[in-house]
């Protein structure tokens, strides 16, 4: 293995993240019926109030539908997850179709814990103040 050359794991493991990627990009345009087979969400069918991830759906198919308005409007984190995701996998499918080195990824150190549970309550906090005054 050269410098130049992923580790075979790694490239693996991007190529996977890259077919997840495109995946879901080819099943975009079924993504309505496909979301019509889901399920209700539990905690919003029994307590009126969202999950964190109450909107995740509909923020897919407004991006799908080219309306990032739309889909950060049903849930910010959810829509900033979507575009992370695909964008990302497109970028490590690119790069090993390419047979270009992979960045090295940086392991969740102890002072994103603190930000990142902050921005899952933010957006929480988001989506129970939506729920309200839509009623």
């Amino acid at each position: 293995m050269s410098a130049r050359e992923p580790d075979p794991s790694a490239r693996q493991l991007a190529a996977l993240w890259g077919g997840a990627a495109l995946a879901l990009l080819a099943l975009a345009p079924f993504g309505e019926r496909l979301a019509a087979a889901l399920p209700a969400c539990p905690l919003h069918a029994v307590t009126g109030l969202p999950c964190p991830g109450c909107g995740t759906t509909r923020a897919a198919l407004a991006l799908a539908a080219g309306d990032p308005v739309a889909a950060f409007a049903a849930n910010p984190l959810a829509a900033l997850g979507w575009v992370a995701a695909i964008g990302g996998g497109l970028a490590a499918l690119a790069l090993v179709a390419l047979r270009r080195p992979l960045p090295a990824l940086p392991g969740w150190p102890a002072r994103w814990r603190w930000p990142l549970a902050l921005a899952l309550a933010a957006d929480w906090a988001y989506l129970i103040g939506r729920e309200i005054a839509t009623g």
